[in-house]
């Protein structure tokens, strides 16, 4: 049976992930552009917010707050339908709905409108839509056919962040740690050695003026209490993704730096045991993210159970399972992973 997507009510935060097929070289340089594109107008048209996102090439990774569904008036519905349509189709819409609403035709400019609201406010329209969209424009241009993607994309279900007094490096809500791992996505493939180098990613695109990546980032940097200045909350996730002070050689600063940790000191560390620093964390491949159904703390996680515990794929006995192989503050996940939840397996 099918297991249908984790929810939650009201705003919520979902980190995505898709693969191509056969995991297909997907995304060169032009792709990554083109995605990328067709990524931000979908985000004005169906009111999801991107926080942070990293295009590799053989997939993709999205950190998405999904706003409450709200109601979007005439004038805003056109508007968006202009930025995902063209300006032809927002000017047919004005006109069939201004012809409707003057004919006392309500019932039939509502019909007309759910055309396109439905598709707002959903994370499953969403990523249909986009994976659709770019599915079209590269099978058009490659002359191919059939299937572009590996199944269904993952979607993991994120705690809401909660303000901090203060942060500290090695603190931060589930929902800090997942954008540190899309972001650090970069480095683990070994693409660049610093995350800022790397113009597909959330926070390179910040990094390189992007008005909307910095206010995605502000969103996670908000969460360590953090005020809402973009200088002050760049610091911040930098010295987070970096965790300074962890290692020796990372500079007290926060100045740039390559990453310090081989795959050979990682598995090292996994095959003694021993528990490993959330710097080491986040350059390894962490099933957790991905795999987990849903992230946050204990009460969190027996919420989310409790509303799908009589659902036919459910586990017989659902409950908060404490992440290992770190200290993770607390962090539970909905599924226990059969696998080994931590490698150093590319991501």
């Amino acid at each position: 049976m099918r297991r249908p997507r984790i929810k939650d009510d009201g705003t919520a935060h979902y980190h995505c992930i898709s693969r191509a097929i056969e995991k297909k070289p997907l995304f060169g340089q032009q792709e990554k552009a083109r995605f990328h594109r067709l990524m931000r107008m979908l985000e004005d048209f169906c009111g999801v917010r991107i926080l942070t996102y990293a295009i590799m090439q053989t997939h993709f990774h999205l950190l998405l707050e999904v706003p409450e569904p709200r109601h979007v008036c005439d004038d805003e519905l056109v508007r968006r339908v202009g930025i995902l349509y063209g300006n032809a189709a927002a000017q047919r819409l004005t006109a069939r709905l201004t012809r409707m609403r003057n004919e006392g035709q309500d019932a039939e400019a509502e019909r007309l409108r759910a055309r396109f609201t439905y598709r707002m406010y959903d994370l499953s329209e969403f990523m249909k839509t986009l994976k659709q969209r770019f599915s079209q424009w590269y099978n058009r241009r490659e002359g191919r056919h059939g299937p572009l993607w590996d199944d269904r994309f993952k979607s993991l279900l994120i705690q809401a962040p909660t303000r901090r007094r203060s942060w500290a490096p090695g603190t931060g809500d589930g929902l800090c740690f997942v954008a540190a791992y899309i972001d650090l996505n970069p480095v683990r493939a070994r693409v660049v050695q610093d995350p800022k180098d790397y113009h597909y990613c959330g926070y390179g695109e910040a990094l390189g003026g992007s008005r909307r990546a910095r206010e995605g980032l502000l969103i996670i940097t908000r969460a360590m209490g953090t005020p809402a200045v973009w200088t002050q909350a760049r610091d911040v996730y930098r010295q987070f993704l970096f965790l300074r002070g962890e290692r020796k050689g990372i500079r007290s600063d926060g100045r740039t730096v390559p990453p310090v940790f081989s795959e050979e000191q990682v598995a090292t560390v996994l095959a003694a045991k021993g528990k490993l620093s959330a710097y080491e964390l986040l350059r390894c491949r962490i099933r957790y993210f991905s795999h987990g159904l849903a992230l946050g703390s204990e009460a969190f996680i027996k919420e989310v159970c409790e509303r799908y515990q009589k659902a036919p794929w459910a586990q017989r006995d659902p409950r908060p399972h404490p992440m290992k192989h770190g200290d993770w503050g607390g962090l539970c996940t909905m599924q226990k992973l059969r696998m080994q939840p931590v490698s150093v397996t590319t991501s």
